[in-house]
């Protein structure tokens, strides 16, 4: 696999201090090598919630699918996120959408995102998965006090067909919002959850379900000639229909018609120790989901057990000295944002990749050129429910069922990056005017 980062942005250095792991262990997701000559349906590659959702609809339908990791089940952004289940998928805006799709395309994009977040709902009741739900909704918090949601408040009621609620800087106290924020708004759609809890019960799922997954398999080259032939560094798996589900973790030739159709970047995240009520009553004492109003925003969420989880964009290098460099970057503004925890031990720290595409908006469709092989990709940090829903639209496409209608600005493929296996450097510009207007 040819991948644009160095080897240390897919190690496991990187996920070694994640809270996750701590309830779900890595032993728990692990699977056995492919070896040998196999065969299915279906081959999916990516054992994230995308391609696990894919897997598991197939298989309730009959078909016979194999899923192969480079790692391990959740290895990869689905086993390493903040645990946000929220609209989103899409970094365009609606302005952005209206020019370039149309606002009908637009509202049954945004009507998506919605039904993304039902999605994971539902299969969480379906399957029986504790997987630590919390917050009716999420909210998002002014940074600055030039920062208004009256429009954003018209959007959401036009996009998703509900009310949002505005918060004044004099209402946040009472609310357990404390810190330095000017107003606030919440969306009564979206939770909080622990992703590794939601993996492993979609995991448990599609094994129940007759799925076949392998870990510590990459595959290293696809041919085709009556069906498509994946070869692995142990065995080999034929299979009649493909599916691509690796997001940020994608290679250049893997197939190589992704070579530069996504954008990795990078997303931290850390986790308090638990928290005493003394502590949480001088913090943050709410229990939603939130997020600040910055373009390179922070994420963050008090958990069940009582932790404070603090997550960040950024950070476009990837080395031990960047990751030391991230580390303090995240402390500082966690300490910088709730002052009152600036003695609190933060034990847990870890990274990963988030996908963005040119179009700024999600791929789950047809790849064009590979008759029977879908890709799903380019969640822009939303990728719990949207990359969850995605394998079932890729299912849905894969079976031509049509009972579920994929967004026709899902369906078009994304263009390349400029600057091919170099493109990263575009992003010191973009994140550099983020920064600069986030001040």
């Amino acid at each position: 696999m040819r991948r644009i980062f160095s080897d240390h942005a897919y190690s496991d250095d990187r996920t070694a201090k994640s809270y996750w792991s701590q309830t779900v262990s890595d032993e728990a997701l692990k699977r056995p090598q492919l070896t040998g000559a196999q065969t299915a349906d279906v081959a999916v590659i990516g054992a994230g919630f995308t391609g696990l959702s894919a897997a598991l609809a197939l298989a309730e339908q009959g078909i016979s699918v194999t899923v192969l990791d480079a790692g391990f089940p959740g290895w990869g952004a689905s086993g390493r996120n903040g645990g946000f289940c929220c609209l989103g998928g899409a970094k365009a805006s609606d302005k952005m959408l209206d020019r370039k799709h149309g606002k009908p395309a637009r509202l049954a994009y945004r009507r998506a995102e919605a039904d993304a977040v039902r999605h994971v709902a539902t299969q969480l009741e379906r399957h029986q998965i504790e997987a630590d739900t919390h917050s009716n909704g999420e909210t998002q918090l002014a940074h600055k006090a030039s920062i208004q949601f009256d429009d954003d408040a018209r959007a959401i009621e036009e996009n998703y067909g509900v009310t949002p609620t505005l918060h004044s800087k004099q209402e946040l106290p009472a609310l357990g919002m404390s810190g330095h924020f000017h107003s606030a708004i919440t969306t009564p759609v979206g939770f909080g959850l622990n992703p590794r809890k939601y993996l492993a019960g979609l995991l448990k799922a599609a094994e129940t379900a007759g799925v076949k997954i392998f870990g510590q398999s990459p595959v290293s080259k696809i041919d085709r000639a009556q069906a498509y032939s994946l070869k692995t560094p142990q065995g080999t798996l034929a299979a009649e229909q493909l599916i691509i589900a690796t997001n940020g973790y994608s290679s250049e030739d893997v197939p190589t018609w992704m070579a530069a159709r996504y954008m990795p970047a990078q997303s931290s995240v850390l986790v308090t120790r638990e928290l005493t009520d003394t502590e949480i009553a001088s913090g943050w004492s709410s229990d939603q989901a939130a997020y600040d109003s910055r373009t390179l925003l922070h994420y963050f969420r008090l958990m069940p057990n009582r932790r404070f989880l603090f997550g960040m964009r950024g950070g476009l290098m990837s080395s031990k000295s960047a990751e030391t460099r991230n580390k303090r970057k995240i402390r500082a503004d966690f300490e910088a944002m709730f002052p009152a925890w600036a003695e609190v031990e933060t034990p847990f720290y870890w990274s990963g990749m988030v996908c963005l595409s040119t179009g700024l908006t999600p791929f789950a469709g047809p790849i064009p050129e590979m008759p029977g092989a879908y890709a799903g990709f380019a969640y822009h940090g939303n990728g719990v429910a949207m990359g969850s829903y995605t394998g079932a639209l890729l299912a849905d496409q894969v079976l031509g069922a049509r009972k579920l209608q994929t967004p026709k600005l899902m369906l078009q493929p994304p263009k390349r990056f400029p600057l091919g296996p170099a493109r990263r450097a575009l992003m010191y510009g973009i994140y550099a005017g983020a920064a600069l207007k986030d001040l």
